[in-house]
């Protein structure tokens, strides 16, 4: 009887060898490290920049509002949050908040009104649209004290222009300076003019990516021009009216060169009835008081004003843009779809049944073959 014995593996028959893990050089990790880490050095600068220029001056004003630091004195006792509680008790604080606050409902409105009704113009096929669009961004790239001084000729309460041409249609004289209203009215006209050309261009390019089709199917309807803005051109550009309007509203709450450049002394009127926050925060800070902690508290509370405008600006566009996604077509547009629709429907069926109609009445091969055998 053979007896089996147990028989070794060959070497060649036997499984892979594991093979030992390749090492890897410091080359190809560094290289690994360099793919990773160059995103972030390539957006390193504007970082490096911000918290110089914006992060740390916002600390540090903080820090300088807890104190009573004076010009003069340099750093004082640690005040906590007296400074907040003197510059809220003070009127002239408040009242520089309602002329802010008045003077950019006097330049908001207008200007926002004003600008989409120019960029309607240059949205049309005009000769020379470069020039024209060049045109209206020039007084955005004046300097604001060159505005001020033209303005401050303009609206002077003795031989202003203004008042000379109001005096030749029998109009009395306004007096710019001292009434408060007519003040603010000269001040929302500088802003007006200077910044209206830049947000007419942000609207001509909300303007510029409406589709075509949507005018196309207007004017087969029927629309006018008037009727195509109000229907199709408004409604396709809102999220930019809202980004527009808040944005005019951060920017009315830091007005400062006009204000300032309104008159020789820049102290905001005799009876401060045009002066606003910021030039209420430079008038304490280099002004008779020269504190720079109340200057700083000043600061912060208009920060976190513009904050809150900010959070509810973020709120509506958030809204604006998941209502906008899939925008609804006016009414006419959904009409002119439908119909479309159902003529695409009938065409289709009536070219199907004409099919029909054309296999049944040919013969087929082997129909033709059956006829000639009987």
């Amino acid at each position: 009887m053979a007896v089996l014995t147990p028989t070794q593996p060959s070497p060649g028959l036997s499984g892979p060898t594991p093979r030992t893990p390749r090492r890897v050089g410091f080359s190809q990790r560094l290289s690994r490290w360099d793919v990773k880490l160059s995103p972030y050095l390539y957006i390193s600068p504007f970082f490096v920049l911000f918290a110089v220029t914006g992060l740390f001056p916002l600390v540090y004003t903080a820090v300088v509002s807890v104190y009573d630091w004076n010009l003069l004195g340099g750093q004082g006792d640690f005040v906590g949050l007296q400074n907040y509680t003197d510059v809220l008790a003070q009127p002239t604080f408040w009242k520089s908040l309602r002329n802010t606050v008045s003077i950019f409902l006097l330049s908001s409105v207008p200007q926002v009104i004003a600008a989409i009704a120019i960029a309607a113009l240059l949205d049309q096929n005009l000769r020379a649209a470069t020039f024209w669009r060049m045109g209206v961004l020039l007084p955005y790239v004046v300097a604001p004290v060159a505005v001020s001084m033209i303005f401050g000729r303009l609206f002077a309460d003795q031989y202003g222009l203004i008042n000379e041409l109001l005096g030749l249609v029998g109009i009395d004289p306004i007096r710019w300076h001292a009434d408060a209203l007519a003040s603010h009215v000269a001040i929302a006209s500088m802003v007006n003019f200077r910044w209206t050309g830049y947000n007419a261009l942000i609207f001509l390019a909300a303007m510029q990516a409406v589709p075509r089709e949507l005018y196309e199917a207007a004017i087969i309807d029927g629309a006018g021009r008037v009727r195509q803005f109000f229907s199709v051109t408004v409604p396709q550009i809102r999220a930019t009216i809202i980004f527009v309007v808040i944005t005019s509203t951060i920017g009315g709450l830091q007005i400062f060169d006009e204000p300032r450049m309104f008159d020789a002394q820049g102290l905001g009127g005799a009876d401060r009835q045009w002066m606003t926050t910021v030039l209420y925060l430079y008038d304490v800070a280099w002004g008779n008081q020269k504190n720079f902690g109340r200057a700083a508290a000043v600061a912060w509370l208009l920060f976190l004003l513009i904050i809150l405008i900010g959070i509810v600006n973020f709120l509506v566009t958030r809204r604006i843009a998941t209502s906008t996604a899939q925008p609804r077509p006016p009414r006419w547009v959904r009409r002119r779809h439908e119909a479309s629709k159902r003529l695409r429907a009938e065409g289709a069926m009536n070219a199907q049944r004409a099919a029909a109609g054309t296999e049944a009445s040919v013969p087929t091969a082997a129909s033709t073959t059956d006829r000639r055998k009987r």
